[in-house]
């Protein structure tokens, strides 16, 4: 069997991906595959795939043949995986040599549903260690319990797919399958669904993924419509924590993190077209709407003054206007 499947979509990252196929050449075994995913690219990164599959031991390779986005890909990933455990990386990141053998020793040592790791964020020449919010290491514990405090940068507030590595049995229960067509913030319900449904993980100390942050054609620098499906990812982390057993302790948490989304987004809205910032304030109001108001108002009064003051602004913001463009 597979010891270890990496799932990694790829689209019009060409620029990229021969330095993330020499990382994972570099991270080769005879039991790891790499699942390769084009997703309808149009800049030649499937020239470059089609070249590593006969370069790379292990490279399993998919195309899409639509643009589907990223939490599709992963999923086209995700089905053609075989492995034991499954891990991430996306198309223009890259890993330390020997990094997934020591993804794969840490799961067989601590026997978890799934593990979070640390990750290196690259900004041009800079470099920065970001740490999972979790001060225990190495010890496996309920996810659930990393959820709280509301008022605390928790577990959940680290969504990155590729910071950690999963269990197949996650795979079989459906609990890492993304929700198809989210174009942003796919990773948001899915870290959530992680930490509610799954029985057990581990932060651990290993630090071998290489985020490149600041590529032009990255979601996070596109000012687009793609970027308001945050609210749609969102609704449904508030859905499904409303049907929770402990929603009446969780709610506070995932409303405080879907106000801090939405204060976040209004305090860059010159980044946006003129479109999508009249469609981020229409629908941000609308969210807001369909929020507990108890919990929304405690939220508000608890929030720093910057905050509090854009998301009471955009709380007044006519309702009735905002319930016709959601």
């Amino acid at each position: 069997m597979v010891k270890l499947s990496v799932i990694v979509p790829f689209y019009n990252v060409r620029t990229y991906a021969s330095d993330t196929l020499r990382s994972l050449r570099a991270n080769a075994c005879e039991d790891f595959e790499f699942v390769l995913v084009d997703d309808a690219s149009t800049d030649g990164t499937a020239d470059v795939l089609l070249r590593a599959q006969g370069e790379i031991p292990g490279v399993v390779l998919r195309r899409h043949e639509q643009n589907q986005g990223l939490a599709t890909a992963r999923n086209t990933g995700l089905d053609a995986a075989g492995g034991q455990y499954v891990t991430f990386l996306d198309g223009d990141d890259w890993l330390a040599p020997g990094y997934c053998a020591e993804l794969v020793a840490a799961m067989d040592r601590l026997g978890c549903d799934f593990l979070r790791t640390d990750h290196v964020q690259c900004h041009g020449k800079s470099r920065t260690v970001a740490r999972v919010p979790h001060g225990l290491r190495d010890v496996p514990m309920d996810p659930r319990d990393a959820i709280l405090p509301v008022g605390r940068t928790t577990s959940v507030d680290y969504p990155y797919a590729w910071a950690g590595v999963y269990h197949r049995r996650l795979v079989e229960r459906g609990l890492i399958h993304f929700t198809d067509g989210l174009r942003t913030a796919e990773d948001r319900p899915w870290i959530w669904r992680l930490h509610r449904e799954a029985e057990s993980f581990a932060a651990v100390g290993l630090l071998g993924v290489f985020y490149r942050r600041g590529v032009s054609s990255s979601l996070t620098q596109i000012g687009d419509i793609r970027q308001l499906d945050f609210i749609r990812a969102f609704d449904q982390v508030l859905d499904e924590t409303a049907r929770d057993p402990e929603a009446d302790a969780l709610m506070p948490k995932a409303v405080r993190t879907y106000c801090a989304l939405i204060s976040h987004h209004l305090a860059t809205i010159s980044k946006f077209e003129p479109a999508v910032a009249r469609g981020l304030l229409d629908m941000g109001a609308a969210a807001l709407h369909r929020m507990p108001q108890d919990i929304l108002k405690e939220t508000i009064d608890a929030m720093d003054a910057d905050r509090s003051a854009r998301l009471r602004r955009l709380r007044r913001r006519p309702f009735a206007a905002a319930r016709a463009a959601a």
